[in-house]
């Protein structure tokens, strides 16, 4: 197990851009399975969840050739579907939660796939409902192995069918559409998630020549088709690691700019740490964050506490809340974040409450955050990493922190964060790997 070793209380200053969008980079690169043509996807991530899946679709036989830093050909002209079958496939699927974006593809161009159940972050339950039953009203049967945890499944009779989505599942729509784009026939998909990143596989998919009506909207019709082809995409910059630096700036107190940001792609991001205080320009693309000695927490036009909840797309993202945290323990003025997905996901606070914030945990999925204004800084300690998002939030509030902190489990954070201690090293932050 890897450690950080941060030394807190300096100011950062400079540029930084931001990697690929980890989230997409799951979607894209099991999409590459819908075809035996080469795709060229650029803006990959150097992450371990994605690290990881790459080397999982080369295991199965797809063709990865690395191009260039971030850019990479997948070519799936020869997939064994034998390899499902191996335990070498069921170990490393089942520590990759992004492995269940496979099935969709395999269950498109194939007709079966098999999948052990996946694993990923501990941040509460995530069921896995929305993916399968929108697979069984396409016509796939499935025959779960309670011992082994496996699930096998049969789709050699796909048919397009009109379905309401239990939930607005990302990663559950994006399996769908996967699957949809070469069933027979015609799918309505309502209530399905619209992020930017599904909107980017859409738009993918029609360019190998899928037929998607209503992307953008939570309302898609696909007509079936019987093959596509290659294509090459760009991922988007990735929205987290954005508002996780407008984060790091505040509390910080630094001067930063953010590169290449893709503003029009960011939803509500900005305008959220607009409220809690939070001053940035918008120059072209990139967001730059002045340096700031103090930002004070909005209220409601009724001058009541202000509440950040997140919400489905167009909704604040769900990934942001621990960043939104902790950058509100160095405001002045009280908010309180509301998670709602997962029940788990607040439970790193007691690290911060060691570290000096003053946070009530309401309940599993809300807690009252009361800033300190800058006046009592957080003081350095060491903690462990829960899941990604909350070991950067962890990760910012020990750079702001007088002396020295060791977050153990650093594992976590590379799974979504790519070189994150040698680019914050760069702006002048002391992180050291041990």
């Amino acid at each position: 197990m890897a450690s950080f070793e941060v030394k807190g209380g300096n100011k950062l200053n400079g540029e930084i851009t931001p990697q690929g969008a980890k989230n997409e980079a799951l979607q894209i690169i099991c999409a590459t399975l819908l075809t035996d043509q080469p795709m060229v996807i650029h803006n990959i991530p150097y992450i371990r969840d994605v690290n990881q899946l790459i080397e999982l679709v080369q295991d199965m036989g797809v063709e990865v050739t690395k191009l260039k830093e971030g850019t990479y050909r997948f070519h799936a002209i020869n997939v064994n579907l034998d390899y499902l079958a191996s335990a070498q496939y069921q170990q490393k699927a089942a520590s990759l939660r992004g492995s269940v974006m496979l099935l969709g593809p395999l269950l498109a161009r194939f007709g079966r796939s098999r999948i052990p159940k996946p694993g990923g972050d501990k941040i509460g339950r995530r069921r896995l409902d929305t993916h399968f039953l929108g697979f069984q009203q396409l016509g796939a049967k499935f025959n779960y192995d309670i011992k082994t945890n496996i699930y096998d499944v049969d789709a050699t009779q796909l048919q397009g069918t009109y379905m309401h989505l239990d939930e607005a599942s990302v990663t559950g729509t994006a399996n769908i559409i996967m699957t949809a784009v070469r069933a027979k026939g015609t799918t309505t998909l309502y209530h399905a998630a619209c992020e930017p990143y599904i909107q980017q596989l859409c738009q993918m998919l029609v360019r190998m020549g899928a037929k998607i009506e209503g992307i953008g909207s939570n309302l898609l019709k696909i007509e079936g088709v019987d093959t596509l082809g290659g294509t090459e995409h760009t991922l988007l910059p990735d929205m987290i690691e954005i508002g996780s630096f407008i984060g790091l700036a505040a509390i910080t107190g630094s001067e930063l700019t953010i590169k290449n940001c893709r503003i029009d792609q960011l939803g509500l991001i900005p305008h959220m740490f607009q409220r809690l205080g939070i001053q940035m320009e918008f120059k072209k693309d990139d967001i730059y964050i002045p340096a700031q000695d103090h930002y004070e927490i909005d209220t409601f036009m009724d001058g009541s506490i202000l509440t950040v909840a997140d919400a489905p797309w167009p909704g604040f993202t769900p990934d942001l809340m621990s960043i939104v945290l902790v950058t509100a323990t160095q405001a002045k003025g009280t908010v309180l974040v509301h998670q709602k997905m997962f029940e788990s996901r607040l439970f790193f606070v007691d690290k911060l409450i060691d570290m000096g914030a003053q946070i009530i945990l309401c309940d599993p999925h809300r807690a009252t955050v009361n800033g300190l204004n800058k006046q009592i800084m957080l003081r350095g300690i060491r903690m462990t990493s829960p899941d990604i998002r909350a070991g950067v939030a962890l990760l910012i509030a020990a750079l702001s922190a007088e002396g020295t902190s060791i977050i153990d489990n650093i594992e976590q954070i590379d799974r979504g964060y790519q070189y994150i201690d040698q680019r914050l090293n760069a702006l002048g932050a002391e992180i050291k790997r041990l």
